[in-house]
């Protein structure tokens, strides 16, 4: 399957492969080192006019297509799962603001976010509420001329920086779901604490941390998403994510296997080289082709997500099997390569600890089986 980029499309992601090999690629290991979310270059990247992706034109942006957006964050995750993670969660609020947000606030913040001078992250998950959406507790309280919110937020990428967050919060405990509402919050607004960042196994660019929010007011213009289509909101949102993390899976596999066919076609051993063993040889082989499945799932899901049908299963499947078919494969590639794998100038520790941050974001795996089953059984 072939997601059919216009010419200007195809352009554009030409810019950013270019931008991945000579941004990303030389400075992921040393961005994990650290332990720090790579700032300067979701400024860098802001500056070429890959965060304008799907921003409309009138507002200074490229007015790209959601495939586009999927073969974004594909072809940057080769390189490093975590930052292309972080970016597409940049770009990502910053087309929501762009679709949805009142025309002064698209004004305000559009500008900031595509000169990077605003980063942007979405905040869904709480302490005690992470896939089940549902019982978030973060709460926002009807006062004159806008709204009070309490509450603290989790596990949110992009949480280490973002000066701008699509937030969640309950509106009415009793009605559940639909009193989930969606708001715009500019954390440099009095009332928003910013947590200490998540020390992870990995995948730091990612910038995971939270938020807690302390009788931050609001003004009426911020609420986004009414209650009731919240939740909607955030249903659509997430299974979008779970179309590009499952191109992410695929692209990050797909380097991990052409690096080991390399290392192994000039690693000598027993009077030849270690591609000439079969078992390694169908190893790779067998690699290949799961990947080849899941970009096939993945590429439906996105195509799905894109002409707005229904794509929670197409995107609970695709993100199941690519995350599934990364762990195993990266750990196998890392077999090939023996005790060479572990060194840092390869990647493939790296994209080992992300294959287990794709199984939990967005919707554990467990998760994509109950909406898979849900849909087998009726129930």
């Amino acid at each position: 399957m072939d997601l059919q980029l216009e010419t200007r499309e195809i352009d554009f992601l030409n810019r950013v492969q270019e931008f991945s090999k000579s941004r990303v690629a030389p400075h992921a290991q040393s961005w994990e080192d650290s332990r720090k979310m790579p700032i300067e270059t979701l400024q860098a990247a802001a500056g070429t006019g890959i965060v304008g992706l799907e921003i409309p034109e009138e507002y200074g942006g490229f007015g790209g297509r959601f495939r586009l957006k999927a073969r974004v964050a594909e072809e940057i995750a080769r390189d490093c799962f975590a930052f292309s993670f972080s970016l597409i969660n940049n770009m990502g609020l910053a087309g929501k603001i762009a679709r949805e947000a009142p025309k002064e606030l698209a004004e305000r913040y559009l500008p900031e976010m595509l000169a990077g001078e605003a980063i942007g992250c979405t905040a869904l998950s709480e302490p005690a509420a992470g896939s089940d959406f549902a019982a978030i507790s973060t709460n926002a309280r009807k006062v004159d001329g806008g709204w009070v919110l309490n509450g603290e937020k989790a596990w949110i990428t992009n949480a280490a920086a973002a000066d701008l967050i699509f937030l969640y919060a309950q509106t009415n405990p009793e009605l559940g779901w639909r009193g989930v509402a969606g708001f715009l919050i500019d954390a440099r607004e009095e009332g928003v604490e910013r947590l200490l960042p998540t020390e992870m196994m990995g995948g730091h660019a990612i910038g995971v941390g939270g938020f807690k929010l302390q009788d931050h007011f609001i003004a009426d213009n911020r609420l986004i998403s009414s209650p009731g289509d919240g939740f909607k909101a955030a249903m659509k949102g997430v299974n979008a994510a779970r179309t590009y993390v499952a191109t992410m899976c695929c692209g990050m596999t797909e380097a991990a296997i052409e690096l080991t066919a390399e290392y192994a076609s000039n690693r000598a051993a027993f009077g030849t080289t270690i591609s000439a063993f079969q078992g390694l040889r169908w190893d790779l082989a067998d690699a290949q082709t799961d990947v080849e499945a899941a970009r096939l799932l993945a590429y439906r899901a996105v195509l799905s997500v894109e002409a707005e049908t229904n794509a929670e299963i197409h995107a609970a499947h695709a993100k199941k099997f690519s995350a599934r078919i990364a762990d195993t494969h990266l750990t196998k590639c890392m077999q090939i390569m023996g005790a060479a794998g572990l060194k840092r100038q390869y990647p493939l520790g790296r994209h080992i600890a992300c294959a287990r941050i794709a199984n939990y974001v967005d919707g554990t795996t467990e998760i994509q089986n109950e909406r898979i089953a849900r849909n087998l059984f009726g129930s």
